[in-house]
C-alpha cells in the first residue's frame, strides 16, 4: 500500500531497468515524487526543471556519465547542499574513491543500497 505523497522530490539517474523499477516501486510505496533520467541529457534537463531533495546516481551507468555529472551538480548553487547518493558494485574500490573525489556525498554498495532503499529515499543514509 502506498503512503500519501510526502512532497519530497527525488531524482534518479539509473539506466539499469531493474534498479530503475526497484527505485520507482519503493518511491511509490513511500509517497515520494520520483523523477527519472535515463541518460546524461535527461539528467541535465530534469535538474534544470526541478529541485530535488536527493539525487541518486548509478555509478556504473555508461549513459548517465555520473562521474562527470557529480562535479557539475555540486558546482551549481541550486544543488550544492543537495545530497548525491551513488551506488556501485562493492568490488569497485577505485570507483568508490573516484565518486567521493568528484563530490558524491554518499557512496553505497549496490547490495546495501537495495536493502536500505526506503530509508535512503527518505534521506536516512
Amino acid at each position: 500500500m502506498s503512503e500519501p505523497a510526502t512532497g519530497r522530490i527525488v531524482l534518479s539517474a539509473v539506466d539499469d531497468i531493474f534498479f530503475a523499477a526497484k527505485i520507482e516501486a519503493a518511491a511509490k510505496r513511500a509517497g515520494i515524487n520520483l523523477i527519472q533520467a535515463l541518460d546524461a541529457r535527461q539528467l541535465s534537463e530534469k535538474l534544470a526543471a526541478n529541485t530535488p531533495e536527493l539525487i541518486i546516481l548509478d555509478l556504473n551507468s555508461r549513459v548517465c556519465s555520473p562521474l562527470d555529472a557529480i562535479p557539475r551538480i555540486k558546482a551549481d548553487p541550486k544543488f550544492k547542499d543537495t545530497p548525491v547518493v551513488g551506488f556501485f558494485s562493492h568490488v569497485q574500490v577505485e570507483l568508490e574513491q573516484a565518486a567521493y573525489q568528484a563530490g558524491c556525498d554518499h557512496v553505497i554498495p549496490r547490495s546495501r543500497f537495495s536493502a536500505h532503499l526506503p530509508e535512503i529515499l527518505r534521506g536516512q543514509y
